[in-house]
């Protein structure tokens, strides 16, 4: 591990995308990382060997234990859980404010709160889904950050697709610095996502062949681009639709733990390795656990592409700290 990088501590790791980018833009190492899933945690292991990883439900842990195990950290990331917030979830609470103060899982963001205010990193940066900003969430979570020491943050609204990610994602890093990236020169789209990937197969890693059943594979093959094979019913009954095909010539539509995308030219549904194609993932990055495990950690993830972007940023602050 080199002394000349940032340290970064990732609370709820997931998969490794957040850490994924900062480890990527060449200036950070993350020392530790917890997630209270057992596989999620042996995926951040694999893949960040050099880093400290607590599988532990993360109410459960003291911040002295991060500050023993992982020294100061320059920097604190993290995604808490997006479902009590997104409007995709039908079973989301009524009252805006009781997705974060009485949902056991929205509490958990206040779990991140707690835990910068007892560290006080030079910069932090906590990503979820726009929604936990709605009617009176934010005023809320910036009473929240100034009783944890930090009166100026920053909503910072960034589009993953404007930062070299094959698929549309909109999602709000919250932060006490402004985070504003310098985006991309071009969208990249499926096709070019894609590119030298060889059919399913053994390699790359994640890249086996879903099964699927005889009538789903003949709706399948009746579907156009574009088109979605099923919808569902997300909060106040909106209707959103999975099981898309995607159009290759376009971005594919935003990817999501749930969600599963068929091939724009084969009758089959994505392999997990080229939904984390869509997501900006390297070839290298492997996700273990079972299948469906896997296409979970892909769609709940930072796309690392975003999380480079969000990256250099903070290593230009932290240049003009020095």
């Amino acid at each position: 591990m080199s002394r000349e990088k940032y340290r970064v501590v990732d609370l709820f790791c997931g998969a490794g995308g957040f850490s994924r980018g900062f480890h990527d833009s060449g200036v950070f190492v993350t020392v530790l990382g917890i997630d209270n899933q057992p596989s999620v945690a042996k995926t951040f292991k694999y893949n960040f060997p050099e880093s400290i990883v607590i599988a532990e439900d993360i109410k459960s842990i003291d911040s002295s234990i991060i500050k023993r195990v992982a020294g100061k950290p320059d920097v604190i990331i993290g995604s808490p859980p997006c479902e009590p917030f997104t409007g995709s979830n039908p079973r989301r609470m009524r009252d805006p404010l009781d997705r974060l103060y009485v949902d056991p899982i929205g509490r958990l963001t206040l779990e991140f709160i707690r835990i910068v205010g007892d560290i006080e990193p030079e910069v932090w940066v906590m990503e979820n889904v726009p929604a936990i900003m709605e009617d009176g969430l934010k005023d809320a979570l910036e009473k929240e950050f100034a009783r944890a020491g930090y009166r100026e943050i920053y909503f910072n609204v960034l589009k993953a697709e404007d930062y070299c990610t094959p698929s549309k994602r909109t999602r709000v890093f919250i932060s006490n610095i402004k985070l504003d990236p310098p985006r991309c020169d071009k969208k990249i789209t499926v096709l070019e996502a894609f590119r030298g990937l060889p059919p399913p197969g053994d390699y790359p890693p994640n890249h086996e062949p879903p099964s699927m059943s005889q009538r789903k594979e003949k709706r399948i093959r009746r579907s156009r681009w574009g088109e979605a094979l099923i919808y569902y019913e997300g909060y106040g009954g909106r209707r959103l639709p999975n099981l898309i095909r995607l159009d290759p010539r376009k971005i594919a539509p935003t990817v999501l733990g749930s969600s599963r995308f068929i091939h724009p030219f084969e009758d089959r549904f994505l392999t997990v390795r080229e939904q984390a194609r869509l997501m900006g993932y390297p070839d290298t990055h492997v996700f273990l656990g079972g299948r469906d495990e896997q296409y979970n950690m892909v769609g709940e993830s930072v796309p690392p592409p975003l999380a480079k972007a969000i990256a250099l940023k903070v290593h230009e602050h932290l240049l003009l700290m020095e």
